[in-house]
């Protein structure tokens, strides 16, 4: 076999696996139904190219007919390339739109030289495609936060905010206007960076602003990747973890009412969703 056989074998190995995995989560969290419109949020990353790239080849033969628009937001930051995405898109005829937002002299004002900027500077980005969304009729938002991003997430909110707390697959914003969606909740990110290599998307730096990298999720991803090496398996067992939660054996008493525990309590039972996406549906999309 040669190698460039064996590169396609590889790539079609990893497009099955991800084109399988995001239909799983669709499907397990009924993301999607007929007639939704989506609002896929487009950073120039490995991840939201990746995540446009299967949603649109699911698309092709999912059981419901949904609407997709890839959304960016341009910040306005110092030597932004502006013009990779659109050509991009139009190359795979894809419909956009860029909001233009002046963030990055906001953020740059208020916050500190040699300060992370990411917190503000992501709630004023949510805040602009959230605002997009409505005035537009886009009734989900989707994310390209992957497995790893989720896990990390879990263990930053326990070591440093105590709560039991991750990003959740799909969720309702605060103001109840707005549906968020993390269609590559399952998947891992070495396989997403892998499949992005492949493609050859035109990724776009996300450095520009000049700011910190998060030291703690630094240190969060780079746990992840000790465990990984030392015990394989171990993050795999975690990400099931957050998908097995029993609140009787935890301490919460506002999730669990132990003040009125009594022997006629009804045990927990699992909540079951409906499906939307089934698995003859995903594994017949190309």
């Amino acid at each position: 076999m040669t190698s460039i056989d064996k590169t396609k074998l590889r790539f079609n190995k990893l497009q099955k696996r991800l084109r399988r995995e995001m239909g799983q989560a669709i499907a397990d969290y009924n993301m999607i139904e007929d007639g939704d419109r989506i609002m896929v949020c487009l950073s120039g990353g490995k991840d939201s190219y990746t995540m446009l790239d299967v949603l649109l080849n699911l698309r092709r033969n999912a059981p419901v007919n949904f609407d997709i628009l890839a959304v960016n937001l341009d910040q306005k930051q110092p030597g932004f390339p502006a013009h990779i995405l659109p050509e991009y898109l139009e190359s795979i005829g894809v419909s956009y739109h860029v909001i233009e937002q002046d963030t990055y002299s906001v953020v740059t004002r208020i916050i500190p030289e040699g300060k992370t900027t990411c917190g503000l500077c992501s709630r004023m980005r949510r805040g602009a495609l959230y605002a997009y969304a409505e005035e537009h009729g886009y009734n989900k938002i989707a994310l390209g936060h992957h497995r790893d991003d989720i896990i990390e997430t879990f263990f930053l909110n326990m070591f440093y905010g105590g709560q039991l707390k991750a990003m959740p697959a799909k969720l309702k914003s605060d103001n109840g206007k707005h549906i968020v969606i993390r269609p590559l909740a399952y998947s891992r990110e070495k396989d997403i960076a892998e499949f992005s290599a492949l493609k050859g998307y035109p990724i776009i730096p996300c450095n520009l602003c000049g700011s910190q990298e998060n030291l703690q999720r630094v240190q969060m991803k780079g746990m992840l990747n000790q465990w990984n090496i030392d015990s394989p398996g171990r993050v795999e067992t975690i990400f099931s973890s957050l998908k097995n939660i029993r609140p009787s054996q935890l301490l919460d008493r506002q999730l669990f009412d132990f003040e009125n525990l009594s022997q006629q309590m009804d045990t927990e039972k699992p909540v079951v969703q409906p499906l939307v996406f089934s698995a003859m549906n995903v594994n017949k999309a190309s």
